[in-house]
């Protein structure tokens, strides 16, 4: 048989063992022993209010030991309302110590913005100590001449702290660059002064200010490659001058239809006056038949017509038969004589 009162204290003991491990899960107790090892001074009732604030105790204290290590003086209210805010605490710590140790200016005030905002502010400071570089695509552009001339520049930037809030991002300062290329290029006279003097380009570019309203400053640009491209001018002057011929083409098809149609026309036009002649001679001899019948005309004036038109007839014949013949017979005129054949 168990004893009674050892039933009770086993009880007693796993109850007061529950009760100390859900308050040690609700109070960091080991998180609040590290920041007092670690200087910072910070009371357990704060840590307390933090998950009441359901706030993850570790994602705040963890980084103002970090702070304070490197010299940093934070306050736990600023560090717990940036987490509120739905920012990251230990970017922005880590951040703020290494603009520190870069001699960089950058307040707390600053990198929670740049934070917030959605930029990296710790790949910003980095950048500041580290420039980096972009490189632009190829950028065509034609110069006066109608040459294409191809272009490829590396962009060498350096993060802009104070302009990181609102500032315009890498496809900004790519945009300008390939603007103030093609610029370049296209004002140059021929080709051959881009291939000779690209550096002009760089100097042209890097003076127009183009980092104005970015997040970044401009340090340098170099023209990496230069290509030489089509001959646009003289595509673009044969591309003209088949457009013309084709105009010219189509406005002759135009000219050669309207006079076919024009010929067409007039073919018509013979051929109904032919047809108004063969009737107007059907009605010769109606009308003579009539002169008859009415006797304005004799029978002897009839037959003298008839001999007429005879005689006429035979004439033609005549003076045809004696044409094709002198055109058949060989001329011997201005020709010199045999004096053989005379003999």
């Amino acid at each position: 048989m168990i004893d009674g009162g050892l039933v009770t204290l086993l009880i007693l003991i796993a109850i007061a063992i529950l009760a100390i491990s859900v308050i040690l899960s609700f109070i960091p107790l080991g998180l609040w022993i590290s920041a007092q090892a670690a200087g910072v001074k910070i009371g357990i009732f704060t840590l307390v209010g933090m998950r009441l604030r359901r706030v993850i105790p570790a994602q705040v204290v963890k980084p103002l030991i970090k702070a304070t290590k490197a010299g940093l003086e934070l306050s736990v209210n600023k560090l717990e309302g940036h987490n509120l805010a739905g920012g990251n605490v230990d970017r922005v710590v880590n951040a703020l110590i290494a603009a520190q140790r870069a001699d960089i200016p950058l307040s707390f005030e600053r990198a929670s913005a740049i934070d917030l905002a959605g930029r990296d502010v710790l790949q910003a400071v980095q950048m500041s100590v580290n420039p980096k570089v972009i490189e632009t695509p190829v950028v065509a552009a034609v110069a006066k001449d109608g040459i294409e001339v191809k272009a490829k520049a590396r962009v060498t930037v350096r993060a802009n702290i104070d302009r990181l809030v609102g500032g315009a991002g890498e496809d900004t300062i790519i945009a300008r660059v390939g603007e103030g290329i093609v610029t370049t290029i296209g004002s140059a006279e021929n080709h051959k002064a881009v291939l000779e003097n690209p550096d002009n380009m760089s100097h042209t570019v890097l003076n127009k200010g183009l980092d104005a309203g970015t997040a970044f400053e401009i340090l340098s640009i170099d023209i990496a490659d230069v290509d030489v491209g089509k001959n646009i001018g003289a595509q673009l002057q044969t591309d003209q001058a088949d457009a013309d011929k084709r105009i010219a083409q189509a406005k002759a098809e135009e000219r050669r239809a309207m006079a076919i149609a024009h010929e067409q026309e007039m073919r018509a036009s013979v051929q109904e006056k032919r047809a108004k002649v063969v009737e107007a001679e059907a009605e010769v001899p109606l009308a003579m038949a009539q002169a008859l019948k009415d006797g304005k005309l004799g029978v002897m004036d009839y037959y003298n017509m008839k001999n007429i038109q005879a005689d006429t007839e035979m004439r033609n014949y005549i003076s045809q038969t004696e044409s094709n013949e002198s055109s058949e017979t060989p001329h011997y005129r201005n020709q010199p004589v045999d004096e053989e054949d005379d003999e």
